[in-house]
């Protein structure tokens, strides 16, 4: 079985108080059908992806990430699983990504959709900004925009244009890196499930920890 991770905060709790641990099992007892309900209980394919999905996901602000044994019926989505029940066996390193490696999620999720691959202009700035011969102001965060309007998250691209808006407005590239890690490439990326099912979402989280920025 391929492993499966999940998230709590720093106390080894998730959301209403529930208690993991090493060694901790529970059980889903809702009756709810949707991912976040109280039907499944909620991990993910990969830690990477986990680290990048916290912030639109549970919101842990220092969270603990922990090796994760499913069992039972599952709910797979592109962005995140679910299963009947599960043990928490052991934590694991959570992996830090800094603000740059979480714009290049951004932009490797948009350059895998299908939507903005016929987009040259958009393209090859992105290619420069990926190999650090273009970063000008706020550039990062139209990426982050362009990348959520490709999945038609309009939560997301809201979060985006605002943090653009304001990167362009402040016109430098310390205001533009201010506005787009508050609102995480996380957010920027998130998907309409339906839309973005073919998206190896585990790589791409992978492939952008891997990157390392040749612009700084």
């Amino acid at each position: 079985m391929m492993p499966y991770y999940k998230l709590t905060d720093a106390k080894g709790q998730t959301h209403g108080g529930t208690q993991w641990g090493p060694g901790v099992r529970h059980e889903a007892t809702g009756k709810g059908t949707g991912l976040c309900s109280d039907g499944w209980i909620h991990c993910y394919p990969d830690k990477y992806l986990a680290v990048l999905r916290n912030p639109c996901d549970a919101q842990f602000k220092n969270p603990q990430c922990w090796l994760f044994e499913p069992e039972g019926e599952s709910l797979i989505e592109s962005l995140k699983c679910g299963f009947q029940a599960g043990t928490t066996v052991k934590r694991v390193p959570l992996p830090r990504f800094t603000t740059n490696q979480k714009v290049v999620f951004a932009i490797l999720c948009a350059k895998a959709s299908p939507d903005w691959q016929g987009k040259a202009a958009w393209n090859t700035w992105a290619d420069k900004w990926l190999s650090g011969e273009d970063r000008t102001a706020a550039d990062a965060a139209y990426a982050a925009a362009y990348a959520s309007a490709a999945y038609a998250s309009a939560a997301a691209y809201a979060g985006a244009a605002r943090a653009a808006g304001a990167a362009r407005a402040a016109g430098a590239a310390r205001a533009a890196s201010a506005a787009y890690s508050a609102y995480s490439a996380a957010a920027y990326a998130s998907a309409a499930y339906a839309g973005a099912a073919d998206l190896d979402f585990p790589a791409l989280a992978r492939q952008a920890y891997q990157w390392k920025d040749k612009g700084e």
